[in-house]
């Protein structure tokens, strides 16, 4: 198999498993504080036994700056999880999935604000087209606080994700399998003191959906992902993570019967293609999955300079 079509099969089938994240956390019957804390400690386990067997714990390229950069975005990043999970119990996968997908603008905005990256007229132009899109998405009415909530859950968890990318975009020379594995280990002490062990012990069959959480959707997902990003070039990469918030969708609707209206499907692709310029004109920086968002890692396995969409 050529090493692009391998790519293309792996980073596919990466998307289409963060695609089913929102089952996992839904299914698990569990708040969102006691989702995100499993995650990151079956994820830290999935991870940390996947580099070392690799070898790169050897090596690894750390600094103290560094390693103060990877935690605080771990912080941002788990924060984001929890902010998604409660988006999906107060409103919908569907809409929380969409509204996610702001991210690249935050991206840009804070770039400006922190970087002194000027915003073109056109990339204003297209940030008015995803805002317009949003509004749209959102079909909020008056009285309808739980879709009210959900598209600000979505929204918080959106600008974190993109905080995360803007502290970790700046760690070089570290394989970003590493600097998944330090976020997902900050996340362990941030969230155990608002972790309910007592409810989390009778969930049951709901700890199955949790270690898939954190086996499936933070191990084996990025293992997939960080393989790929090698092996395509970035316009291909940023087209297919799209394939993410289609899946997302789509089961969204088999499985819990949910569906955006007509009006708010208008706003999908509005987003969509917004979204798609922003990253391919390089105006939002490259974000690799959750809870790594874009590294200049060096290495084989190293991140790609597209934008994905998983979390």
């Amino acid at each position: 198999m050529r090493s692009e079509t391998r790519g293309t099969v792996e980073l596919t089938l990466a998307m289409v498993l963060s695609g089913t994240l929102g089952v996992f956390v839904v299914e698990s019957g569990a708040r969102p504080f006691e989702v995100v804390f499993f995650r990151c400690l079956f994820g830290a386990l999935a991870l940390g036994a996947y580099s070392l067997a690799r070898g790169f714990l050897t090596g690894h390229g750390f600094t103290p700056g560094k390693l103060g950069l990877a935690a605080l975005g771990g912080v941002f990043i788990v924060l984001n999880w929890v902010f998604l999970f409660e988006a999906y119990e107060a409103a919908s996968i569907s809409l929380a999935t969409v509204v996610y997908h702001t991210q690249p603008f935050f991206l840009v905005l804070l770039g400006a604000l922190f970087a002194g990256e000027r915003i073109s007229a056109g990339r204003l132009g297209w940030l008015a087209v995803a805002f317009a899109g949003l509004v749209l998405v959102s079909g909020v009415r008056p009285g309808a606080t739980g879709s009210l909530r959900g598209l600000g859950f979505a929204l918080a968890a959106a600008v974190l994700y993109a905080l995360a990318t803007f502290v970790t975009r700046r760690i070089v020379g570290v394989r970003p399998h590493l600097i998944a594995l330090v976020q997902v280990l900050a996340g362990l002490p941030l969230l155990l003191p608002f972790a309910d062990f007592g409810a989390a012990a009778g969930l049951g069959t709901g700890w199955a959906w949790l270690a898939g959480l954190g086996l499936i959707h933070t191990g084996l997902m990025y293992v997939l992902m960080y393989a790929a990003y090698a092996k395509l070039p970035t316009a291909k990469v940023a087209v297919l993570a799209f394939a993410y918030p289609a899946v997302a969708l789509g089961v969204d609707w088999a499985v819990y019967g949910h569906h955006i209206g007509l009006v708010q499907a208008l706003g999908v692709p509005l987003i969509v293609l917004a979204s798609l310029r922003v990253t391919l004109s390089g105006s939002a920086p490259a974000r690799a999955v959750a809870p790594a968002p874009r590294t200049a890692a060096r290495g084989p396995e190293a991140a790609s300079p597209a934008a994905t969409r998983a979390v």
